[in-house]
């Protein structure tokens, strides 16, 4: 009989970081299959944003082995499977050049690139760039300015230039940030929306709290100083032991109306 299981879209074995002799991740081991949504949490410094890094191929392990969308960390063009990545993180929003309007910037995504002035795009590109800031409820924005949007819009905008390149992963590197009650609350919807829509589509979300955690979402991975804490189906593993153990502080949580949210007692 065929199998039933979804192919996996990462796959890290023994995975081992040491930067500057102090080691930033140690013995990840850790699998995200096609149609899984992974919410990952930790306390600062735990190694969130450099396990980030390590999925969009921008940073190499010390030890271990990082399969990304099937090809090998090491035996495959990074430069090629990247344009297969979505991504969204702090740093890229860093170095994006604020003059560029909405659809400036999502349509460059289509070859991970900054600017749009470095590779050609035809009609159907500048159309498709359009459809994914309409995805993200950012359409009304496309000839504006990226320096004159929200904080809240500017994060969306970012996510419709992930979506740009028809993403076989989606890793979104704390994409609430910094966003004031109206802007993260309409970010956590797109995203539940966009669970809904395309719900093959693997998507990995880093965030400090429980309750920017879409409705939608099915696994979540709990690290610590560098360590998987937990990792598993969401609601096995966002439990008041695991939570209170990863974070060092006695935590009560609850879940109501497919949001979490956790509270020191």
């Amino acid at each position: 009989m065929p199998s039933t299981v979804p192919p996996e879209a990462v796959k890290l074995s023994g995975v081992r970081l040491v930067r500057d002799r102090s080691t930033i991740l140690e013995g990840i081991h850790w699998r995200v299959r096609e149609g899984e949504r992974w919410v990952v949490l930790g306390p600062n410094g735990s190694g969130k944003t450099t396990l980030c890094q390590i999925l969009t191929l921008y940073q190499h392990p010390s030890a271990g082995s990082v399969t990304v969308l099937g090809g090998e960390l090491g035996r495959v063009d990074v430069r090629t499977l990247r344009l297969r990545i979505g991504v969204t993180s702090a740093a890229l929003a860093a170095m994006i050049p604020t003059a560029l309007t909405a659809e400036q910037i999502v349509v460059a995504g289509k070859e991970a690139a900054l600017a749009p002035w470095w590779h050609r795009y035809d009609k159907a590109d500048w159309d498709h760039a359009r459809r994914c800031l309409d995805r993200v409820d950012c359409l009304g924005h496309a000839g504006q300015r990226f320096t004159t949007l929200s904080s809240g819009e500017r994060q969306r905008v970012l996510l419709a230039r992930a979506l740009m390149c028809t993403p076989g992963l989606l890793v979104l590197d704390e994409p609430n940030a910094g966003l004031d009650l109206p802007g993260r609350e309409q970010l956590v919807q797109t995203l539940a929306n966009l669970a809904g829509a395309d719900p093959d589509l693997p998507i990995v979300l880093v965030t400090h709290h429980l309750d920017e955690i879409p409705p939608g979402f099915t696994h979540a991975l709990l690290l610590a100083s560098g360590r998987v804490a937990a990792a598993g189906p969401i609601e096995e593993v966002l439990t008041p032991p695991a939570l209170s153990a990863c974070f060092g502080l006695a935590l009560e949580v609850d879940h109501r109306h497919g949001r979490w949210q956790a509270r020191a007692i």
